[in-house]
C-alpha cells in the first residue's frame, strides 16, 4: 500500500496531529486514514518535529542535520543531507565529540538498509492455515488488545508479558515501559540489554551504589596503559579503536583474551588466557598489586569500604597457583600488574567476553576493583569502563522500567514509586512495588505456561537467545506472539501471529544515549515505507485502543516524554533537568548525563563541557559516598569439554560489517561483500590436522543441544582445543548452553563443549 503526504487536505492533516486522548476509538481508524484509502503519514509527526532544527518548509529544500548513528553504542554522529524532505546521502560529523569525523561501514551504510524489500509496511495477521494477511491498522489494534485482554481476563495479569530492545530511542522505551507496567498491567518485561549489558549494570550498581559508567571517550586518548578484558574494539567498536590510535603517549595496551583477536595483534602484551579463568587471573594481578603496595592507600582509606577482605580472599591467588589453573605464566602476570601498578593514568575496558559470563559480574568487579585500589578513577586516561553494546543500552538501562523502575528508581522503595508516581502524573498506585522477571525468566514461564501472550518490539529472540531450539520451541507455545519490527523477514517474525510494521533509525526522532553517558539526537529525515509507524505511534495507538488514552494524554510526542523524563531524573545521579530540550542537546553536539540545573546555573550560556567524568572527587552513589569492593568464590565452568566433546566453542563479533543477527547489515550489498556469506568456524591448524579437513572444508559442529554445519577456517588466532564462530550467524546459537550469571541473569554465551568433525 502506498503512502503519500497529507497535503491535499489541511483540515485532515490538523485533525491527525491534533490525536490525542480525548479521540474516540471510533473516531480513529477515520484519522488513520486518508481521503483516497492510503494511510496517512502526519500521524507519525508532532507538529514542527519533521527533524531535529528542521520545519517541514526546510525539509522540502536542500539541507544537512546531524544525527546520531543507530548501530552501536559509540554514538558517532553523521551528517545527513537532504533534499526535498527525503536523506539522499550521509558523511561522518567531522565536529561531533565522538567520531570526530569517522565512521564504520555500517555507518556509511545506515540509509541503504532501510530500502529493503522485507520491510514490514502494513499489518498482518497468521491465519488458520499459516499465511500472513494484511489488515488495516484498526483491526490490527482491535486484534492486539482483545487477545491481550482475553488471555489476562482467563490466566492473570501477568500471564503477558513483553520483550524489547536496546535499538529504540529513549522516549519510545520510557513509554512502552509506562504503558504496559503502569497501564496494561503487564508486570514481567525484559529487554535484549539483559544479553549484552546485564552485568556491567548489576557490578556498576552494587560498587559504585548506580549505574554510572565513569569514563569519556577522551580516555582512550589520555591513557599511559590501557587494559582491555574480553574487548575486541578493533573490530566491536572501530570508531573507539580510532580513539585509542590517537592516543599520544606510547601506551602500554594489555589484552586479556583467549583469542589472538584484532586488537590483540596491536597489543603490547596479550595474555591469552584459558576461557572464562579470568576471574582468577584479576584476582591474581590484585594480590600483586597489593603485595608489592602499588597502591593509591589515601584513595582506598577515604574512598572505599572492603579492602581487609579485598586484601585477604585474593592472597589465596598466587601467581604460580593461578599461573596453572589459567594458562598463563607466572610471570607474565607479575609483569601485566607491574605495568599497571607502575602508570599514571591506567584505563580499564570491559566488554561482552566478561559480560556474557556465568561469573560476568564478579569478573567485572575484579576490574572495579583494580581500578579503586589504584586510584586509576575519575581522573584522565582511567577508569573501570564498560563499552556498552547497542546503540541505546544506555537508555533501556535507566529509562525502560523492565528491572530498574523508571530512571533507574528501585520498585521496592516507596518514595522511589511515590517520585516517580509525580513526575509521570501517574496515580502512585499504579506503580508496582515489585520488579520484572529477567528474561530467561520469562522464557521458562513460557515453558510452565505462566506466560501465554507475548509482545517482541524491535529484538529478534529467535536468533539470538541462547539454546535457539529451544527458544523457538517456546515461542510456538505461546497462544498469542505479537512482533513490531522494521522488518517481516526476521526469524522471529515467523513465529508472529501479528506483525506489526515499525519505522526505522532516521524515519523517527528521539534521544540515544551512548557509552560515555551522552545524550545524542535521532532525527526523522525519512518518511517510512507504506503503513509502517514510529515505535512512538504504535505506543500512543495502543494506549487509546486499550482505554489508557487519558493516563497518556501528555505523551504527544518524544520530547514531550522527553520532558516526563527530565522531571523523574531530579537529584538522581542520572539527573538531566539542566537540558533545555532537543534543540540544546543537538547544538551542543549531545549533553554526558548529569547535566543538572544547578550546572545549567552555574555554565557559561548553558553549554557542557564536551568531555566529563564521573566520581572526579572520589564521592560515590551510596549515602557515605564510599565505593563498595566486592570478591567472591571462583566457580566451575558449567560444561567442561570432554572425550565426546572436547573442544571448546568461543562465540563473538565476527567482523566490523556484521551487526547482531544481521536483520539490517544484511540487506547492504556493500556490507555482505565485506564478510563470508556462510558460517564459518576458526580452528586451530593441529585440530584441523588430526581431522584431516583443510581450510574452507565444511565440518559438523555438534553440541549438546543442536548440530550445524560451518566452513572451516584454519588460523592460528584460536588455541589448540578451542574454536570460534561468529553469533551473527543464524546457526550459531543451536550450540551454546543456556546457564547464566546469578546475579546479572546474563546468558554465558562464550563457552560450550562441542565436536568437530569432517562432514
Amino acid at each position: 500500500m502506498t503512502i503519500e503526504a497529507e497535503s491535499k487536505s489541511t483540515e485532515t492533516a490538523r485533525s491527525l496531529t491534533q490525536f490525542n486522548s480525548s479521540t474516540s476509538r471510533r473516531q480513529l481508524p477515520m484519522l488513520l486514514q486518508a481521503r483516497d484509502g492510503t494511510m496517512t503519514r502526519e500521524l507519525l509527526l508532532h507538529p514542527g518535529q519533521h527533524g531535529l532544527g528542521m520545519t517541514h518548509e526546510s525539509l522540502a529544500a536542500d539541507t544537512t542535520t546531524t544525527a546520531v548513528c543507530g548501530y552501536c553504542s559509540t554514538g558517532c554522529g553523521l551528517k545527513l543531507h537532504v533534499r526535498d524532505g527525503q536523506a539522499v546521502g550521509l558523511t561522518p560529523e567531522t565536529d561531533y565529540p565522538v567520531n570526530l569525523g569517522m565512521a564504520c561501514p555500517k555507518g556509511w551504510e545506515a540509509l541503504r538498509v532501510l530500502e529493503s524489500d522485507d520491510r514490514a509496511t502494513v499489518p498482518k495477521r497468521r491465519s488458520s492455515d499459516g499465511d500472513l494477511v494484511e489488515l488495516s491498522w484498526n483491526d490490527a489494534l482491535e486484534l492486539f488488545c482483545s487477545k491481550f485482554k482475553s488471555i489476562q481476563a482467563k490466566h492473570g495479569n501477568d500471564s503477558v508479558a513483553f520483550l524489547s530492545t536496546g535499538q529504540m530511542p529513549s522516549e519510545e522505551m520510557a513509554f512502552l515501559g509506562a504503558l504496559t507496567r503502569f497501564g496494561m498491567n503487564i508486570r514481567h518485561g525484559d529487554g535484549n540489554t539483559r544479553q549484552c549489558m546485564a552485568t556491567a549494570v548489576t557490578a556498576y550498581k552494587e560498587s559504585f551504589g548506580f549505574d554510572a559508567p565513569p569514563f569519556t571517550y577522551d580516555d582512550f586518548e589520555q591513557s599511559d596503559c590501557l587494559v582491555f578484558i574480553g574487548a575486541n574494539p578493533c573490530i566491536g567498536h572501530p570508531i573507539l579503536w580510532e580513539r585509542v590510535l590517537r592516543n599520544k603517549n606510547n601506551p602500554e595496551i594489555i589484552v586479556i583474551d583467549p583469542r589472538r583477536t584484532e586488537t590483540a595483534m596491536a597489543a603490547t602484551d596479550h595474555v591469552p588466557l584459558n576461557p572464562k579463568s579470568d576471574l582468577s587471573l584479576l584476582y591474581a594481578i590484585t594480590n600483586e598489586l597489593i603485595t608489592n603496595d602499588w597502591l593509591d592507600r589515601s584513595f582506598i582509606r577515604e574512598h572505599t569500604h572492603g579492602f581487609e577482605q579485598l586484601r585477604s580472599h585474593v592472597a589465596r591467588f598466587d601467581a604460580e597457583s593461578v599461573a596453572r589453573s589459567s594458562g598463563v605464566s607466572a610471570d607474565q602476570i607479575r609483569r601485566v600488574a607491574a605495568k599497571i601498578g607502575s602508570g599514571k593514568a591506567v584505563s580499564l575496558w570491559w566488554t561482552m567476553g566478561v559480560n556474557q559470563s556465568y561469573e560476568g559480574t564478579r569478573t567485572a568487579q575484579a576490574i572495579i576493583n583494580i581500578a579503586l585500589i589504584t586510584g586509576n578513577i575519575g581522573r584522565p586516561g582511567t577508569g573501570a569502563n564498560s563499552i556498552t553494546g547497542q546503540c541505546n543500552a544506555m537508555g533501556s538501562r535507566l529509562w525502560s522500567s523492565t528491572t530498574n523502575l523508571f530512571g533507574h528508581h528501585r520498585f521496592d522503595l516507596a518514595e522511589d514509586r511515590k517520585k516517580v508516581a509525580e513526575a509521570l502524573h501517574f496515580p502512585v498506585e499504579s506503580i508496582p512495588s515489585e520488579p520484572s522477571w529477567s528474561y530467561d525468566r520469562i522464557l521458562e514461564g513460557i515453558r510452565n505456561g505462566e506466560i501465554r501472550g507475548l509482545w517482541v518490539v524491535a529484538t529478534n529472540p529467535a536468533h539470538s537467545w541462547i539454546d535457539q531450539d529451544d527458544a523457538r520451541e517456546l515461542l510456538n507455545r505461546l497462544d498469542f506472539l505479537v512482533v513490531q519490527d522494521m522488518y517481516e523477514s526476521t526469524e522471529t517474525a515467523r513465529h508472529a501471529d501479528l506483525i506489526l510494521p515499525a519505522a526505522g533509525w532516521g524515519e523517527k526522532e528521539g534521544t540515544f544515549i551512548n557509552s560515555e553517558r551522552r545524550y545524542g539526537m535521532l532525527k526523522k529525515v525519512r518518511q517510512s515505507p507504506g503503513q509502517a509507524l514510529a515505535d512512538f505511534q504504535i505506543f500512543r495507538a495502543v494506549a487509546h485502543y486499550w482505554g489508557l488514552g487519558e493516563r497518556f494524554a501528555e505523551w504527544t510526542d518524544p520530547e514531550s516524554v522527553f520532558r516526563i523524563m527530565q522531571r523523574a531524573s531530579v537529584g538522581s545521579p542520572c539527573d538531566i533537568s539542566g537540558i533545555e530540550g532537543y534543540e540544546h542537546i543537538d547544538r551542543c553536539g549531545g549533553i554526558q548525563w548529569p547535566w543538572t540545573a544547578a550546572d545549567a546555573a552555574t555554565s557559561n550560556d548553558n553549554i557542557p563541557p564536551i568531555q566529563r567524568r564521573l566520581f572526579a572527587d572520589g564521592t560515590f552513589c551510596y549515602a557515605d559516598g564510599r565505593a563498595k569492593l566486592i570478591v567472591d568464590e571462583i566457580t566451575p565452568l558449567p560444561e567442561v569439554p570432554d572425550d565426546t566433546y572436547p573442544v571448546m566453542l568461543l562465540t563473538g563479533r565476527g567482523t566490523v560489517s556484521q551487526w547482531h543477527t544481521q536483520t539490517r547489515t544484511s540487506k547492504s550489498p556493500v556490507l555482505r561483500k565485506l564478510y563470508p556469506k556462510d558460517p564459518y568456524i576458526e580452528i586451530h591448524s593441529s585440530d584441523a590436522q588430526s581431522m584431516g579437513v583443510f581450510n574452507g572444508d565444511l565440518v559438523r559442529i555438534t553440541s549438546r543441544r543442536g548440530s550445524i554445519v560451518a566452513a572451516a577456517m584454519v588460523t592460528p588466532t584460536v588455541r589448540p582445543g578451542q574454536a570460534f564462530m561468529p553469533m551473527h550467524y543464524e546457526t550459531t546459537n543451536r550450540l551454546t548452553l543456556s546457564h547464566f550469571d546469578p546475579h546479572s541473569r546474563q546468558p554465558s554465551y562464550k563457552n560450550s563443549a562441542v565436536r568437530i568433525e569432517k562432514a
